[in-house]
């Protein structure tokens, strides 16, 4: 087999999509925040999940490269982003509890850097892709490049059917928030995106 079309053997690669959309399925940090995202606005939610997208192909290079194998060598190093990417989280629920009720966009609105920052600052996702990823890529027998071209390729398999997923999110979450929108209820709902971010980022913080 050449090429990357070919990279991973097709039942092989039959298997890692539905292990894939399985663990995808399983709501966690990068649902919540989308969701969170969502109920400000589809366009806000779609631009999380595209970040969070990034996020995702960012650790897929980290793998490939051996970068994310430092989180396992060097003490602390894991602890130091998880902290780092918690009081992110934190910090950006502060910030949609401060902004309730207002016309005005918040400070942190860009929400692909927003998305991409609470994914690339998750260590946890480098060390699941770290073992996940390689246990699917074909070629290990025949060199470290075949075997890191199979692993973008499933990377980026992952990353295809998380956009998918949190892009459904973001607009059900929309749809969702248009039934109940209104003045009074505009402000429930940036309370609730506030507070999902401040539940993140406890659950990150805490691990």
């Amino acid at each position: 087999m050449s090429g990357v079309a070919l990279a991973v053997d097709p039942s092989t690669y039959v298997l890692f999509v539905l292990a894939a959309a399985t663990l995808i399925l399983t709501p966690g940090p990068d649902t919540l925040f989308v969701l969170s995202r969502g109920i400000e606005g589809r366009t806000a939610g779609l631009r999380a999940a595209l970040g969070v997208t990034a996020g995702i192909l960012f650790h897929t290079a980290l793998v490939v490269i051996g970068v994310a194998a430092v989180y396992r060598t060097v003490p602390g190093a894991e602890r130091a982003v998880q902290v780092l990417g918690g009081l992110f989280l934190v910090y950006l629920g502060v910030d949609t509890l401060q902004s309730t009720g207002s016309e005005e966009p918040s400070p942190t609105g860009d929400g692909v850097r927003e998305g991409f920052l609470v994914n690339a600052l998750n260590p946890q996702v480098a060390l699941f892709f770290l073992a996940f990823l390689p246990g699917f890529a074909a070629g290990s027998g025949s060199g470290g490049d075949a075997s890191g071209t199979s692993i973008a390729l499933l990377g980026a398999t992952y990353a295809a059917l998380t956009a998918l997923y949190l892009g459904g999110v973001a607009v059900v979450a929309d749809g969702a928030a248009d039934v109940l929108r209104s003045e009074v209820t505009g402000r429930w709902l940036d309370r609730v995106a506030g507070g999902i971010l401040l539940l993140i980022g406890a659950w990150v913080l805490i691990g």
